[in-house]
């Protein structure tokens, strides 16, 4: 699954051309940020078409981007010290992030 915006590398996907995540500009829009709110947040994206490549690709393949994010993060909670435990405060961030997505109440 690539487009002219999305190539895959390393196991996950990426903006093409840029070392920004699909998953950063994701959670961002899943959160409600705007396309050029998300831009703001990641520079190296360059231009605003990019974040709306990444979104419009992330839409036509919602269900298949959704789980491969749980899935993602299955396996990060699966290896080593439960985040958690070493970062109580960047595992509450990514709770937070993670119940806002999906329409959860914290």
């Amino acid at each position: 699954m690539q487009s002219e915006y999305i190539e895959q590398r390393d196991g996950g996907y990426y903006i093409a051309g840029v070392r920004v995540s699909l998953d950063s500009v994701v959670y961002a829009f899943n959160r409600g940020d705007s396309p050029e709110r998300i831009l703001e947040q990641f520079p190296a994206l360059g231009k605003l078409s990019r974040v709306y490549g990444a979104i419009g690709f992330y839409l036509d393949h919602k269900a298949e981007i959704d789980e491969y994010l749980e899935k993602t993060e299955r396996e990060f909670e699966a290896s080593g010290i439960p985040m958690a435990e070493e970062n109580p405060r960047l595992w509450e961030k990514i709770q937070r992030a993670r119940a806002e997505m999906f329409g959860q109440k914290s």
